[in-house]
C-alpha cells in the first residue's frame, strides 16, 4: 500500500505540473489570439469544435476508459482498441469531409466553414493514434511524458497560431493551431511511449471490455450532447454571441477541467486498485472527496471573484460582454467537477451502467433549462439555466453515488463543508479589494495575494488536514 501511495503522490505531482504548465501556455497563446482575432473567428471555430467533440466520442467509444478501469488489460486488449480507434476515426473523417457543405448551409450559409472543417477535423484522426499510448501511461500512473507532450505541443502549436494571426490569416490561425497541437502531442507519445501494436484486432478482446465501454460511451454521448447543444443553439442565433460564449467557456474551464483531469487521472487508477478491499476503498473515498473540495472551492470561487480585473488586464475592454458569462460558468464548474468526481466513484467500483442513468438525468435537466431560456435570446439567462441544471444534477448524482459506494450522503456533504466555508470567506475578502481604486493589473495581483494568503491562513486556523496533505503531495510524498 505504501508503494501505491507513492505512485499516487507522484501522479498527483506530475498531473499538477502538467495541468499548470498546460494552462499557463494555453493562456498565453489564448491572450494573444483573443486580442488579434475577432469574436466571429472564435464563433466559427467554436461551432466546428462542437462537431469534433461528437466525432472524438465515436472514435474512442468508451473503450479507452474501459481499459483504464480494467485491472489487468492485456497486450491484445491494447492492440484491439488501437486498431478500432484508427479505423473508426478514418471512417468518421470521410463522412464529415463530405458533410462539410451541409454544415455550412445549416449555419447561416458561411461557406468558409467548408474548408475550415475539412482541415480541423483531421485532428481527431491524429489524436486517435495516441489514445492507447495515453491510456497505458495513465494506467501505470506515470504521467511525466504526458506532461511533456502537452507542454511541447502547446509551445509549438502556439507559435504556429500566433505567427499566422500576426500574418493576417484570421480564423485559419486557430484551425492550424489545433492541427499542430495534435501532431506534436501524438508524435511525442509515439517516440517516447515505447509501445507499438503487436497484434491485430481481436473480437473476443473487444467483447471483454464491451460492457464497460458501452456504458461509458452511452453516458459520454449524452454528456457531449448536453455540453455541445449550447454551442449549436447559440451559434444558430449569432456567431458573435457564440464567440463571446466560447471565450467565457474556455477561460472558465481552464480551472475546472484542470482540477477534474488531475483527479480523474490520479484517483480512478488508485480507487480501481483497491475496489476489492471495501474498508480501504471507503477510506480513500473520504480522503478523495475532502481533498477535491480543498482544491476546488478556493480555485473556482476565487476565479469568479477576480473575473473583471482578469479580463481587463488580459484583453482591455474588448471582451467585457464575456465577463458575467465567465463568472456564472466558473461557479457552475464547481458542480461539474463534483459530478465528475462522483461519476469516478461509480466507475472505479465497476458500476458503469449507473453512469448512463446519471447522464439521462443530467440531459433531461439541461434540455429543460434550454427550453426554458432559449426563447429569450438572452445569453446571460441561458447560462444561468446551465447553472441551475448542474446544481440539481449534483444533488441527484450524490444520492446515486452514495447508494452504490456506501458513502452516506450527509457525510459526503459534511466532508466538503469546511473547505467550502473558508473558501466563501476568502472570496468575500477578495471582492472587497474591488473597492480600492487602482489599475486592473494591480487589482488582480492584490486580489490573488489576498485570496491565497487568507485561504492558507484560515486552513491553518481551522486545522484543515488537507493543507498538510496538499503540501506532501506537491513534494511527492504522502504521510503514512
Amino acid at each position: 500500500m505504501s508503494d501505491l501511495k507513492l505512485k499516487t503522490a507522484r501522479s498527483i505531482k506530475w498531473n499538477t505540473i502538467d495541468r499548470v504548465s498546460t494552462q499557463l501556455l494555453y493562456a498565453v497563446v489564448g491572450i494573444v489570439l483573443a486580442n488579434l482575432l475577432s469574436e466571429k473567428d472564435f464563433g466559427l471555430v467554436g461551432l466546428l469544435l462542437g462537431f469534433q467533440a461528437f466525432a472524438n466520442l465515436f472514435v474512442d467509444s468508451g473503450f479507452g476508459t474501459a481499459l483504464l478501469q480494467k485491472k489487468d488489460p492485456t497486450e491484445r486488449d491494447y492492440s484491439t482498441v488501437f486498431w478500432f480507434n484508427l479505423v473508426v476515426s478514418c471512417a468518421i473523417y470521410i463522412i464529415l469531409f463530405f458533410a462539410a457543405p451541409l454544415i455550412a448551409r445549416i449555419f447561416h450559409g458561411e461557406v468558409i466553414l467548408i474548408p475550415l472543417s475539412r482541415v480541423l477535423f483531421l485532428t481527431f484522426v491524429i489524436n486517435a493514434l495516441s489514445i492507447v499510448q495515453t491510456n497505458r501511461l495513465m494506467k501505470r500512473m506515470d504521467v511525466k511524458q504526458l506532461a511533456v507532450a502537452n507542454s511541447l505541443g502547446l509551445v509549438l502549436s502556439g507559435i504556429v497560431g500566433v505567427w499566422m494571426a500576426v500574418a493576417g490569416w484570421g480564423v485559419w490561425a486557430l484551425v492550424w493551431q489545433y492541427v499542430a497541437l495534435a501532431v506534436v502531442k501524438t508524435a511525442w507519445l509515439w517516440i517516447t511511449g515505447h509501445w507499438w501494436p503487436r497484434s491485430g484486432f481481436a473480437l473476443d478482446s473487444l467483447k471483454q471490455i464491451y460492457r464497460v465501454g458501452l456504458s461509458v460511451f452511452s453516458s459520454s454521448m449524452l454528456n457531449t450532447i448536453c455540453l455541445q447543444i449550447y454551442t449549436f443553439v447559440i451559434g444558430a442565433l449569432n456567431f458573435t454571441l457564440l464567440g463571446i460564449y466560447t471565450q467565457a467557456d474556455k477561460w472558465s474551464k481552464m480551472s475546472s477541467a484542470s482540477v477534474s483531469q488531475i483527479l480523474t487521472a490520479t484517483f480512478v487508477p488508485l480507487l480501481s486498485n483497491v475496489q476489492d478491499q471495501p474498508e480501504t476503498f471507503r477510506r480513500y473515498l473520504t480522503r478523495v472527496n475532502r481533498f477535491t473540495a480543498f482544491l476546488l472551492f478556493p480555485v473556482m470561487l476565487g476565479l469568479a471573484a477576480i473575473g473583471a480585473p482578469l479580463f481587463h488586464t488580459l484583453f482591455g475592454h474588448k471582451w467585457d460582454a464575456a465577463i458575467p458569462i465567465f463568472q456564472i460558468l466558473t461557479l457552475r464548474g464547481i458542480f461539474i467537477v463534483l459530478i465528475s468526481l462522483y461519476n469516478n466513484f461509480i466507475l472505479s467500483i465497476g458500476a458503469a451502467k449507473k453512469l448512463f442513468m446519471v447522464e439521462v438525468v443530467k440531459d433531461v435537466l439541461i434540455f429543460v433549462a434550454i427550453l426554458s431560456t432559449m426563447w429569450s435570446g438572452n445569453l446571460t439567462l441561458i447560462v444561468w439555466g446551465q447553472f441551475a441544471a448542474s446544481a440539481i444534477t449534483w444533488i441527484i448524482v450524490l444520492r446515486i453515488a452514495s447508494g452504490i459506494t456506501g458513502y452516506p450522503p450527509l457525510k459526503m456533504i459534511s466532508d466538503i463543508l469546511p473547505s467550502m466555508g473558508i473558501s466563501l470567506a476568502m472570496a468575500a475578502l477578495v471582492l472587497l479589494c474591488l473597492w480600492i481604486p487602482i489599475p486592473a493589473l494591480l487589482s488582480l495581483i492584490l486580489m490573488i495575494a489576498v485570496g491565497a494568503l487568507s485561504y492558507v491562513a484560515m486552513a491553518r486556523v481551522f486545522r484543515i488536514p488537507e493543507l498538510a496533505d496538499a503540501s506532501s503531495y506537491i513534494l511527492g510524498k504522502l504521510k503514512k
